[in-house]
């Protein structure tokens, strides 16, 4: 980091500021007219000027680079966006833009961060995870059984993911959503009332066409945040969720991709279709996220966010590695 030089005008006028705020002035400390100061106040100011002033430079090289892309190929006219979040090159490829930066409801990509969550404060232990069904018929027939965490994370099963997020609690969640800094981070609609497409208490959230909303851009962010290099979680933790998420065959690729699909509807009709997550090549690891909005006449599903997905990733990669 560059040191900036700091004058007697300068370290006065700074010293000055400090007191002030934090009220830390009194007996012979405090400042006269003629701006001297003792040698151990002004060591003080100088070590946090320089560890908190960054030049301009240093701040505008670390911000990301967003270059927008024209991918339009993969979607054919559907209402769509894709991003990738590419650390090493310290950028994001964008399809859309506007719609990239919008928010809308995450549905079941949440499940990631319900199974994150749930992992960490021993509610799901996937080795031990089996959820006894109420009996009630669902319309997914997969649903209806006893079911573990593995085949709930993979059919989306709704009312076990339900029953895990009430036994983590408004405040454990809360708590994760704002360490993720995960989209408006809103979990106000608890049980999921505004959702007009479903009444059922077992079927509803605040996850699924409700309070809580993020964009395709953050939900790369997210999926950084969680499996970056340089984040907190366990890697236990994260090894667990990595293989619930994992899609791809090992034996039939050198690039594993991992994710979750999501979709809501409004009124029956589907609104926002999700597949998000990251992919692994021998050269990098990226963040990935596909969206699909309400297009009329078209195939709008989260099946097919995922398809167009699993088209661009190895592109990217490929002309990455190419370049």
């Amino acid at each position: 980091m560059k040191i900036i030089k700091i004058t007697s005008a300068l370290r006065f006028s700074l010293m000055l500021l400090l007191l002030t705020l934090t009220g830390c002035a009194k007996g012979n400390d405090k400042i006269s007219g003629t701006g001297s100061t003792s040698p151990e106040t002004s060591e003080s100011i100088n070590q946090t000027v320089e560890t908190v002033m960054p030049t301009e430079e240093t701040e505008a090289a670390a911000e990301p680079v967003i270059t927008e892309t024209d991918w339009s190929d993969y979607f054919q006219e559907i209402n769509g966006a894709a991003v990738i979040y590419d650390p090493a090159e310290n950028g994001y490829r964008i399809y859309n833009r506007k719609l990239s930066l919008s928010r809308h409801s995450p549905c079941s990509t949440f499940k990631i961060i319900s199974s994150l969550t749930g992992i960490k404060n021993g509610i799901i232990q996937p080795e031990h995870s089996t959820r006894t069904w109420s009996g009630e018929i669902f319309w997914n027939e997969d649903w209806n059984k006893d079911i573990d965490f593995s085949d709930a994370f993979h059919t989306s099963c709704v009312w076990y993911f339900r029953e895990v997020i009430d036994e983590i609690g408004k405040t454990a969640i809360q708590e994760e959503l704002n360490n993720l800094q995960y989209g408006n981070c809103d979990i106000s609609d608890w049980e999921g009332k505004l959702n007009t497409n479903n009444s059922n208490p077992a079927l509803t959230g605040f996850w699924i066409e409700s309070s809580l909303l993020i964009s395709p851009k953050e939900q790369t962010e997210v999926m950084e945040r969680i499996f970056g290099d340089n984040q907190n979680y366990a890697e236990d933790l994260k090894e667990q969720l990595k293989q619930v998420m994992l899609i791809s065959d090992p034996d039939e690729s050198d690039i594993l991709i991992y994710g979750k699909t999501g979709m809501g509807k409004s009124h029956g009709v589907v609104v926002d279709s999700w597949f998000t997550g990251f992919a692994d090549s021998p050269e990098k690891r990226i963040y990935f996220c596909v969206y699909l909005g309400k297009t009329e006449n078209k195939n709008v599903s989260s099946a097919r966010a995922r398809e167009i997905a699993l088209e661009i990733i190895p592109a990217y990669l490929k002309e990455r590695n190419q370049s």
